[in-house]
């Protein structure tokens, strides 16, 4: 019950209510014409189920397609998300083991930059950097960020900066400095493929005509319901009718993982998690 009367159940139907609404005022027409009005029969109005039981299996392919199709997105950027969980803490673990313990200053300017640029990193994939968010490792770090359009490639840039400057102070070993490497690139890698999944949508062509199939789909169907069902074709469509457009609905909002809304990937938490766990490690 609590799954059914769930905030985001009623979220989808005032989204879908001007629709549902719509298909009702329509349907109720159809059957007043037809039956009341003109007053048919089935014989002399031969309305068939068979033509929209058949089509509804076409359509319910192509909506099956569509939503894997956006799971594999949503599926792909959790996927991604948990590289950056894990690439975070296996660079402060490794930066753990090298830093002396008593360089305080350089155990906490990494502490403060790895989650600045998992923070860069998610709000660069929605729609812009908050710098409020980012916690400053220098009188001039915010300033130097406000100009540039890829802030998280900034501060991955600074992170490059910050180990060279490291290896040669021979704080770091040649050693030490590949191994510490292989998580640099990492971050440029995991940014790069949530880039390539909300730079790269679902053609708009097979989304319109996936649109296009429900909309004349669910406008016909009274018509093939009206001599049997009568008013009862009412209630009929417009459950056919949320189903569908629910079903569409949904797969709209996980194709883009990114942003904001119930169906999202949860990047505020796993930021907040990541920048707890480089903390808890390096001071």
């Amino acid at each position: 019950m609590g799954l059914i009367l769930h905030s985001y159940s009623r979220h989808v139907l005032r989204t879908m209510l001007p629709v549902i609404t719509v298909m009702g005022v329509f349907t109720t027409l159809v059957c007043y014409v037809i039956v009341d009005y003109l007053g048919l029969k089935p014989n002399e109005f031969p309305g068939t189920t068979a033509v929209h039981s058949l089509l509804g299996i076409v359509l319910g392919l192509f909506l099956v397609f569509r939503t894997n199709s956006a799971y594999d997105r949503w599926w792909e950027g959790r996927r991604q998300w948990g590289g950056v969980v894990n690439s975070t803490r296996n660079f402060a673990l490794k930066l753990n083991a090298y830093i002396s313990r008593e360089d305080h200053e350089t155990r906490e300017w990494f502490a403060k930059m790895i989650p600045n640029f998992v923070y860069a990193m998610k709000e660069h994939l929605r729609t812009g950097v908050q710098l409020s968010e980012l916690e400053a490792v220098s009188d001039t770090f915010l300033d130097e960020l406000k100009n540039i359009k890829h802030k998280p490639n900034k501060v991955s840039a600074m992170l490059y900066c910050k180990i060279t400057e490291l290896y040669k102070s021979n704080k770091l070993s040649g050693d030490q400095m590949i191994n510490i490497d292989k998580e640099l690139k990492d971050f440029t890698d995991l940014i790069g493929a949530c880039e390539r999944i909300k730079n790269t949508p679902i053609p708009y062509s097979y989304s319109m005509f996936i649109k296009k199939f429900i909309f004349i789909y669910i406008v016909t169907l009274p018509f093939g319901f009206v001599t049997t069902f009568e008013y009862f074709t009412i209630p009929t469509v417009l459950l056919v009718s949320y189903v569908l457009l629910s079903v569409e609905l949904i797969a709209e909002e996980i194709e883009d993982p990114f942003g904001r809304d119930i169906n999202d990937l949860p990047t505020d938490e796993l930021a907040g998690k990541i920048k707890d766990n480089v903390r808890e490690i390096l001071l």
